[in-house]
């Protein structure tokens, strides 16, 4: 079982053009694609079309459009009412796969409602092998959010509580650090953003210089970085070694997504008990797929083509110190 709490979850809209996005002009959309989302419903989503058990945790009424589709969809998940309705993100998707999303800020969540989400996910989480904490935070919740449920995890659970991933970005990913999770899922903006090694584009680049920069949370105390890269493919690093996986050339279509299915692609061959090399491999393969298909649609496993990643074992450079 894998548990994932999404603070801030959305009903994600993607709009397809037929050519470029012209600012300030009307445009005809060819086609329209509407899924419940948010990092961790898309996890979750992407976890059960390929036969794992999972269990979506998020704020949001039985009757909020999200989790009527959650509900549709077969996905299990747990909603904690909190009488208001959750926000609704729209991505614009070209025909090269740019993409250009707009996403709201979602309902404030009080503090009684905060604890309540808390227990629900310390409740849950007993008996899981991963609890993923993704996505931004909604209004009113505090930036340590995502490293207190993890300390909190710990001390209740001991040595029976879950790995825990965290895939989130800006304030909370920083904060998370400190709680030493198992698993950090940053990209490569996300991944220069917290060790300040130099910038995102130029880690998206060079593998090398992320593996340099994935070393230094490690070194910190972090389990293991994941660090997607694009289409460049990704990068894991661990206290025992770095590997990068090149992604197969694919037909971009939309990006939605893809990062959620990459860390749903890993946790599932790491359940099965797959090395760290392969859980990378499927990583890269689940979020080429994912790119490659309309709107926020997840991959299943069988959709995916592991066998066109090339994973290459390296030492990080000098430059990460």
């Amino acid at each position: 079982m894998i548990i994932t709490l999404t603070p801030n979850p959305s009903l994600d809209r993607t709009i397809e053009l037929a050519g470029p996005l012209a600012r300030g002009d009307v445009q005809r959309a060819v086609a329209a694609h509407q899924e419940p989302g948010g990092k961790g419903v898309n996890i979750a989503r992407a976890l059960e079309v390929s036969g794992v058990r999972s269990l979506a945790i998020l704020p949001g009424d039985d009757e909020d459009p999200v989790l009527l589709a959650l509900e549709e969809q077969k996905i299990p998940h747990l909603g904690l009412h909190i009488g208001a309705r959750l926000r609704s993100n729209v991505a614009i998707t070209e025909p090269d796969g740019t993409t250009t999303k707009v996403n709201e800020p979602g309902p404030e969540l009080t503090a009684a409602q905060q604890r309540a989400l808390v227990e629900l996910v310390l409740e849950k989480a007993e008996g899981a092998r991963w609890l993923v904490l993704a996505g931004s935070l909604p209004p009113g919740v505090p930036a340590e959010f995502y490293a207190e449920i993890t300390d909190e995890l710990h001390r209740r659970h001991g040595v029976n509580a879950p790995k825990v991933a965290i895939d989130s970005s800006g304030a909370p990913l920083a904060a998370a650090i400190a709680s030493r999770p198992d698993l950090l899922k940053p990209n490569a903006e996300e991944l220069a953003e917290l060790t300040g090694i130099s910038d995102g584009d130029s880690l998206e680049a060079d593998p090398h210089l992320a593996a340099d920069a994935a070393r230094k949370l490690v070194a910190g105390g972090v389990g293991a970085v994941l660090a997607t890269l694009g289409s460049k493919g990704a990068v894991l690093v661990t206290a025992d070694g770095c590997w990068f996986a090149q992604s197969p050339k694919i037909v971009a279509v939309s990006t939605v997504g893809a990062g959620d299915s990459a860390l749903a692609g890993y946790l599932l061959s790491d359940i099965a008990g797959a090395s760290p090399a392969d859980c990378l491999r499927q990583a890269a393969a689940h979020g080429a797929a994912a790119a490659s298909l309309p709107g926020s649609t997840v991959p299943a496993r069988s959709e995916t083509d592991p066998d066109a990643v090339t994973v290459t074992v390296f030492a990080p450079t000098s430059n990460g110190g």
